[in-house]
């Protein structure tokens, strides 16, 4: 079968892959047929218009429905053969070549180093393997609160990983062991076939992404081709996020991670059909739904004895927040308080809407006059980082409150630029002397840790999503695949391939937002008793397997044991 340009319309094709395979049927599933009315997966409408079509007001999106076939072309063969040019004796510095690239030119991502510059490195190597150590048997939370169903660990270090962790830091220092005898060189010829051929998914990605972390180009080549035929986006949960997660190897290994994000992102304004994925996400793993709620909440008990309230979002999206905040100010007794909501709109936003904010803003002018809600819309153009408090039009006798939802992990903190635009954000929105902030964001560390704890924590962070997944929606779901493909596969790449400026996805676990809340000057607001039973009631009507915890004032939202969103208020 032809299968278009992935990585780059130059890069020449070796094998077939294998990302699309029969599909086992779901086990246990947590679907409710009160929430969920599932109809079959040739229904090319797909679940966008049943969830979001019965109230007018609401956006509503039409998915194409996608074939097996289009996935299968969607992820090209990494040209991991006709890339490397090595000698037998080891790896050479310019082992890595694309072929007349001119579009996605090869960044330093990964330094693949000469046996010589690596017997050179070996301090480098120490340095890692302590990393790694501090990583998965240390709290990556600064107030060890990442941990919040009470698993001990932030990161899961079940046997199925142990094997190659505890192999691959087995000598105190890499100096005390000679190069032929090393857990990477050990897994060599048909020894490496047969092993790999062995192992899980779970423990090919994790040995992979070890051999990887070390400049090991062939070996790590070797278990992403063996890795690909065991794997399949219609598979179980783990086959599902392996077939992603190999592919943000084989980018990284090739140097084309921006590549294969903007092809998964396309730079340009996001399609219709990412735009119902992304409202199927929020709806059938409805963790990001309940950081919604939370934050909605807590604004609503803000407007308590407040005539005029404005609120500040710096990435509205599709306004689908505030749908429900004006329908719910719609309710509250007596006379309702005029709002003004002024959003930010950044050309460079993720999530922004063909034609900007003005076409949201009409949606929510026109449901807040049927409510009889006072309402105004002001639309900011510009990037989020060159906003000031000049340009947001507060006025006196306006109750401020700002809200962030799933955007300060997008900012640069001070681990890419000295200028540390997360912080100074934060810095310049206390400046202004808000009545409440809240914050809504993804509860692990893709930040900081170097590339082998970051793949381990978006490994286990994932797959929680992609278990939840599961047990919503069936294996053959169009729906479900488009929500995989546009929202969960674009972000696992970008993690895993992108380094600098260009990973742009750089989430935090809870205490360390809390610190950089604290930091800028911000006091916690503990969510009420009434917001906190009220999502509890909800959460009890989906599934047994979702979890809320409160911790330090927040609210945790967990598939199981593994905490997801976090969403917090601040004054």
């Amino acid at each position: 079968m032809h299968q278009q340009p992935f990585y780059n319309s130059t890069v020449q094709r070796v094998g077939t892959m294998s990302l699309v395979r029969s599909a086992e049927p779901a086990t246990a599933s947590c679907r409710n047929t009160n929430l969920y009315s599932i109809q079959d997966s040739s229904d090319s409408t797909g679940m966008a218009i049943r969830m979001f079509g019965s109230d007018k007001h609401k956006p509503v999106y039409v998915m194409d429905s996608y074939s097996s076939e289009s996935y299968e072309k969607y992820f090209l063969d990494s040209p991991t053969d006709e890339l490397i040019h090595s000698s037998s004796s080891g790896i050479s510095g310019s082992s890595v070549r694309l072929q007349d690239v001119s579009s996605c030119q090869i960044r330093d991502y990964l330094e693949i180093q000469s046996p010589d510059t690596l017997d050179s490195d070996l301090d480098k190597m120490k340095l890692k393997l302590k990393e790694l150590e501090r990583a998965l048997l240390a709290d990556n939370d600064v107030d060890g609160d990442d941990d919040m169903f009470g698993t001990g660990l932030s990161m899961e270090v079940d046997g199925e990983w142990s094997d190659p962790i505890r192999m691959g830091s087995h000598h105190d220092s890499p100096k005390e062991s000679s190069s032929s005898g090393t857990y990477l060189d050990s897994v060599s010829g048909n020894k490496e076939v047969s092993h790999v051929s062995s192992q899980t998914p779970k423990q090919m990605l994790i040995e992979c992404a070890a051999i990887l972390s070390e400049g090991h180009i062939e070996k790590a080549s070797a278990i992403i081709n063996e890795l690909r035929q065991k794997v399949s986006i219609q598979g179980d949960p783990p086959q599902r996020i392996a077939a992603y997660m190999v592919e943000g190897l084989a980018a990284r290994m090739a140097a084309s991670g921006k590549c294969l994000y903007k092809a998964l992102r396309c730079k340009e304004p996001p399609s219709s059909d990412r735009l119902a994925a992304m409202q199927i996400l929020f709806e059938v793993c409805p963790c990001f739904k309940f950081g919604f709620m939370a934050a909605n909440g807590a604004i609503i008990e803000a407007f308590k004895g407040e005539k005029r309230v404005h609120i500040i979002d710096f990435d509205i999206s599709q306004g689908s927040q505030y749908i429900t905040l004006i329908q719910t100010i719609a309710k509250l007794p007596g006379k309702p308080p005029h709002l003004r909501l002024t959003g930010v709109d950044d050309p460079d936003s993720v999530q922004r809407l063909n034609g900007g904010l003005e076409i949201v803003g009409l949606r929510l002018e026109k449901l807040a006059e049927i409510l009889g809600v006072p309402f105004e819309f002001r639309a900011v153009p510009s990037r989020t980082s060159l906003v000031a408090p000049s340009m947001l039009d507060c006025k006196p006798g306006e109750a401020l409150i700002v809200n962030f939802a799933f955007l300060l992990h997008h900012m640069p903190d001070e681990s890419v630029s000295t200028i540390n635009q997360r912080d100074q954000l934060l810095r310049m929105v206390k400046s202004m002397n808000p009545k409440l902030v809240t914050v809504v964001e993804q509860d692990v560390n893709t930040n900081t840790s170097p590339f082998f704890p970051r793949f381990i924590e978006a490994y286990s962070y994932y797959s929680a999503v992609f278990d939840s997944l599961d047990a919503t929606l069936p294996r053959e779901s169009q729906d479900r695949m488009n929500v995989e493909r546009q929202c969960l596969a674009r972000d696992i790449v970008n993690i895993i391939a992108c380094e600098g400026e260009e990973r742009i996805e750089r989430y935090e676990v809870a205490g360390k937002w809390r610190a950089r809340m604290i930091m800028a000057g911000f006091k916690s607001c503990p969510m009420s008793s009434n917001v906190i039973d009220t999502i509890q009631k909800l959460i009890k009507e989906y599934c047994d397997r979702y979890k809320l915890k409160e911790d330090v004032g927040a609210l945790h939202f967990g598939w199981e044991d593994k905490s997801l969103i976090v969403a917090s208020a601040w004054s």
